[in-house]
């Protein structure tokens, strides 16, 4: 999917319509066929990796092309749904000692943008890179984080959109990579002694992401 999705990308790029003279906030929602988010354990005698995509994932971004330091943002990924390949791993993740997804409120990790550090304004095609600003959520506990990232957008013509709405694709996309770092105990969770050789208390986060216009 994701090797599809460059495909897709590097042709819209060739011939990407220019941005507006006098850009405006625009609001995107998530494309989720085309995104994921990963979390990364990797301890003494183990290392893992947690992955979620489609219903597993939500988001939102308000953006202005011509200002990016300014874009709003709000991701959300399920714990309930996120896969390390093993299942009795997963369950124990689940459970009442680690995240306790079967609380509504503890299901969802968040991560809200708050502001964002980039040189001047996105130019389509162009990947450029960023400081992010926000507040990571899990079970309940905000802390305060900033990932590196970098963002491009894309700006379709009225004859491209026409060629690649049935992917989902529309006028105005943007594609972001971050990645960020916390820990267990940063929110509230301890790892158990008797753990410690096979889940590492510092969490590893890793999101592709895909935005188009809503």
């Amino acid at each position: 999917m994701i090797r599809t999705l460059a495909i897709v990308l590097a042709s819209l790029l060739l011939t990407a319509a220019p941005v507006p003279a006098a850009a405006e906030s625009i609001n995107f929602k998530l494309l989720t066929n085309y995104s994921q988010a990963s979390f990364r354990s990797d301890a003494p005698l183990e290392t893992f990796v947690g992955t979620s995509a489609l219903e597993g994932i939500q988001g939102t971004l308000a953006l202005d092309p011509a200002k990016p330091q300014d874009a709003k943002a709000t991701v959300k990924v399920d714990m309930s749904r996120v896969s390390t390949g093993i299942e009795k791993r997963d369950a124990d993740m689940r459970g009442k000692n680690y995240l306790d997804t079967e609380v509504e409120g503890n299901k969802w990790v968040t991560f809200e943008v708050r502001k964002v550090e980039v040189t001047g304004p996105l130019q389509p095609g162009k990947e450029t890179p960023a400081k992010v600003h926000g507040v990571l959520t899990i079970k309940q506990k905000p802390t305060d984080t900033v990932a590196d990232a970098t963002v491009m957008y894309i700006k379709l013509s009225p004859e491209q959109v026409e060629q690649q709405k049935r992917f989902g694709f529309t006028s105005d996309n943007v594609k972001v990579k971050a990645k960020l770092n916390s820990t267990f105990t940063a929110h509230g969770i301890q790892v158990p002694q008797l753990l410690f050789l096979k889940v590492a208390n510092d969490i590893q986060m890793l999101a592709d992401l895909v935005f188009v216009r809503q």
